[in-house]
């Protein structure tokens, strides 16, 4: 049994509150699906889009909004792998480089572009046969690169460039001793985010019913009591298989988990404080051959600086803080790269995300395998741990496998790897623009779906010196799910992550919010 999107919103990616109470009532009326999804990050969102592609009656619920965890802290790199292998774990390495592949090249190419790494070569910041040492590595991350059938078109194989072409890409490097710069390319989202709403919004397209401020209770393997948060209706729905996608609230769903989380903290900066950089600058951690601190450049003028790698025991906080500790740490290791140094007046804003790593003894987090793992508990809830944002999709794929196989669904295989996403170049409903047609910040973060933005709303700034248009802020919510002003500040177009910045733009925010409600 399939089930499609009732009335208006038949075949359509459109996710908005209308939606929501249909699909809950329809829900109600038959309260039995072929897989139910709980958790609305990248993984959770990932697992709804490859049953309901395969043909599986699907519902997905998120007991706050999509990206509402981990997968909005991100460093928003596609990463091809490079630092597993020098750890010797060659499976996630591959994995990883083939799943970036499959990102940059079909899944979601218009949210991903290739971002410049860039090590400078400063006596003072490599220990002696480091530089030898990073650039072998670059070399082993072109052969990953090349065994995944990523076009050097696309990313660029490793070379070493002189001091003031290195100075031209990231203006703010330290300049004295500087002998120029080994530079490798990854993938770097324009959000990750993003990429969660539209994993979503397409899942919706196939048939999915997403549902977020919706509670999970009381979860087996084959039903769980759904709690509608803004109403606090209640209904049983049964199942035949239950996939746990909550990341670090994993063990609350299936107690049979236990996990350790990491906690990876970034701070933002203006992009200015370093001359507007190009490429991320990469700074060797000291006295560690496999860890850098990354000046990432990031949308809204900010740069991002991360990242820390650190023991998060204890209850699971809703947004995790970081620790001045790990402020001081990230503004230590980057400045021994810059002119200038930053200081704390800099900082425009720092943000915290906990890593599910599976916990397998002592030991630093940071010598935990990312390798993603899918276990049924004992009471047949299929959970998905670890792994990365690169490999939600491999991740996604297994988790489905298991339950097809664990319960006998009747299934399709699986087809994710060639299936675009809302707004990318291949998607069936990915326009191009004429002409100059919307600013370039909508478009990186839009693609082929800026004709439907366009149409939602005006082009003005929603508030001045920010370049986020009110359409967009229009968009998300008659499109893109935002159900309040926190989804739209702090999801689907990360005004948030700069306190001042959000306070701005808030009542132009909330007065489109509720204009779109009304209408």
């Amino acid at each position: 049994m399939t089930t499609r999107p009732v009335g208006p919103f038949a075949g359509t990616s459109r996710l908005n509150a209308l939606r929501r109470t249909l699909e809950l009532e329809a829900l109600g009326d038959d309260p039995h699906v072929d897989l139910l999804v709980v958790g609305g990050g990248v993984t959770g969102a990932g697992v709804a889009l490859d049953a309901a592609s395969r043909g599986l009656r699907t519902v997905l619920v998120e007991s706050r909004d999509l990206a509402f965890g981990t997968s909005r802290w991100s460093s928003k790199l596609v990463h091809g792998g490079l630092r597993y292998l020098a750890s010797g774990r060659i499976k996630v390495a591959r994995e990883s480089a083939i799943e970036r592949g499959v990102l940059m090249t079909r899944t979601a190419p218009h949210l991903i572009r290739a971002l410049p790494q860039l090590v400078p070569l400063l006596p003072e910041l490599l220990r002696p046969g480091q530089g030898a040492l990073i650039r072998a590595g670059f070399h082993a991350g072109d052969a990953l690169r090349i065994g995944a059938g990523t076009p050097g078109a696309l990313l660029p194989r490793m070379r070493r460039i002189g001091a003031a072409r290195t100075r031209q890409l990231v203006p703010g490097v330290r300049t004295a001793g500087l002998r120029g710069a080994l530079v490798a390319h990854d993938g770097q989202l324009v959000d990750d985010a993003r990429l969660v709403v539209a994993l979503a919004r397409t899942a919706a397209q196939y048939g999915a019913s997403v549902l977020t401020r919706v509670r999970a209770e009381a979860v087996t393997g084959t039903s769980a009591r759904l709690v509608d948060t803004l109403t606090g209706q209640e209904m049983t729905v049964r199942a035949g298989a239950v996939v746990n996608a909550t990341g670090v609230w994993a063990g609350d769903v299936d107690t049979s988990i236990t996990l350790r989380p990491s906690r990876g903290t970034h701070l933002l900066v203006d992009a200015e404080s370093l001359g507007n950089p190009t490429a991320a600058l990469t700074v060797p951690v000291p006295g560690s051959t496999s860890r850098f601190v990354f000046a990432l450049p990031q949308q809204l003028g900010r740069v991002a600086i991360g990242l820390t790698d650190e023991d998060a025991p204890g209850p699971i906080p809703d947004e995790p803080q970081p620790t001045e500790a790990e402020l001081t740490f990230l503004l230590d290791t980057v400045n021994a790269a810059l002119d200038t140094a930053l200081t704390r007046a800099d900082v425009r804003g720092a943000h915290a995300g906990l890593r599910p790593l599976l916990d397998t003894g002592g030991g630093s987090t940071a010598d935990i395998s990312r390798e993603h793992a899918v276990l049924e508990s004992p009471s047949g809830v299929v959970t998905v741990v670890g792994g990365k944002l690169t490999t939600y999709r491999r991740m996604a794929e297994d988790a489905v496998d298991a339950a097809v196989r664990l319960r006998g669904l009747p299934a399709r295989t699986c087809w994710t790897a060639r299936l675009p996403l809302v707004g990318a170049p291949g998607h069936r409903d990915s326009r191009p623009l004429p002409g100059a047609g919307a600013p370039a910040s909508l478009l990186a973060r839009h693609g082929g779906a800026a004709h439907e933005v366009l149409a939602a709303g005006e082009t003005a700034p929603v508030a001045e010196g920010l370049d986020v248009t009110r359409a967009e802020i229009a968009y998300a919510v008659t499109h893109e799910g935002a159900l309040d002003a926190a989804d739209v500040l702090d999801r689907r177009t990360r005004i948030g992550l700069v306190a001042q910045d959000a306070e701005r733009a808030r009542a132009a925010v909330e007065a489109i919010l509720a204009e779109c409600q009304e209408g």
